[in-house]
């Protein structure tokens, strides 16, 4: 802890090395001293036992990085800062003398008086002084004007269902030290999102603000359904028949009743067919179900179905329907 001589005593001046010296010539440096001035060596010298106390004392503190960093803080001020100690008996100023002095606050029979230099870098004071912290901020040891220090936030993961990320529910969910919290999802929550719930991380350790639950959200995949933002996607199979002549057939929606959808005469195999309204619905908008058209082939024919087969073939145009695909390839 400071001493009140720090402000009066320059221990680099002591040793005789300047302010910027390594650890390494600080230690060279106070060896020699040492020996030159060490009781054993003076045996009867008062003079030489003194400055031996002095260099020692000086070593201590500059030896030890956090007190030097503390010392350089509080010789920052500069050596003309003063103060006095209150009136009495036995009365030695304390570091609320140091306070009263800087914020006018001196108690009865007290009487400071204090000659500030500029360049005074008083945050670095206070710091060093009350723990590291620095003066006016929400962390270290004094925060001063700063307030209470909040809760450290709590990172968890869960993993929904695509039903309940989509349309939005009430879960439970357990702390690592065994408590239950209830979380509400949001309708439309994607794979792999953050949500912040403010207030439900750890307590403040001195009255302030809890901190946070940062919970990411994993969501299974759907055996039918894909999210395409707000939009939800399904690959419909349609039979060569229907696709070429025209057909109305029936589309699932999620966790509804199917929908009925008319799939236009020569319909090719990846169109999207759009149900309005169907899709995502969130506080920000609602999506669409978007019906992938896919061309099922029979992976079997009767003799019947393959003679029907090529005499379709046969009737069709001789024409390549990649023909416009090669060319772009070359272009």
């Amino acid at each position: 802890m400071a001493s009140q001589d720090w402000f009066d005593k320059d221990f680099y001046q002591v040793l005789g090395v300047s302010k910027d010296v390594s650890d390494a010539e600080l230690k060279k440096v106070y060896r020699k001293l040492a020996r030159k001035y060490h009781p054993d060596s003076n045996a009867g010298d008062a003079a030489a036992e003194a400055k031996f106390k002095e260099i020692s004392e000086a070593h201590s503190v500059l030896a030890d990085p956090e007190q030097r960093k503390e010392y350089d803080a509080i010789r920052a001020m500069g050596s003309g800062a003063r103060f006095t100690a209150p009136g009495g008996a036995g009365g030695a100023g304390g570091f609320d003398d140091v306070f009263g002095g800087m914020f006018g606050q001196g108690g009865p029979g007290r009487s400071q008086s204090y000659t500030f230099q500029q360049g005074g870098d008083y945050d670095d004071l206070l710091g060093g002084l009350f723990g590291g912290g620095r003066f006016g901020q929400s962390t270290g040891g004094y925060r001063g004007f700063g307030g209470p220090t909040p809760g450290r936030d709590v990172t968890a993961t869960t993993t929904l269902d695509f039903v309940t990320a989509t349309k939005g529910d009430q879960v439970t969910l357990q702390t690592a030290e065994g408590k239950p919290i209830t979380v509400r999802i949001p309708a439309g929550v994607s794979d792999g999102q953050k949500i912040r719930l403010r207030g439900k991380g750890h307590p403040s350790p001195d009255g302030g603000e809890a901190g946070d639950l940062i919970l990411t959200v994993n969501v299974r995949k759907h055996p039918v359904f894909e999210r395409d933002g707000l939009n939800l996607r399904v690959t419909v199979p349609v039979t060569f028949a229907e696709a070429a002549l025209g057909a109305t057939i029936q589309v699932p929606t999620l966790g509804g009743d199917p929908v009925k959808l008319r799939v236009a005469p020569g319909t090719p195999s990846g169109r999207v067919l759009r149900v309005k309204g169907r899709g995502v619905e969130t506080k920000k908008g609602t999506g669409d179900l978007l019906a992938v058209v896919q061309i099922a082939v029979p992976s079997h024919l009767s003799k019947d179905a393959q003679a029907a087969v090529e005499a379709l073939a046969a009737a069709l145009p001789d024409e390549n329907p990649r023909d416009e695909l090669l060319a772009k390839a070359k272009g």
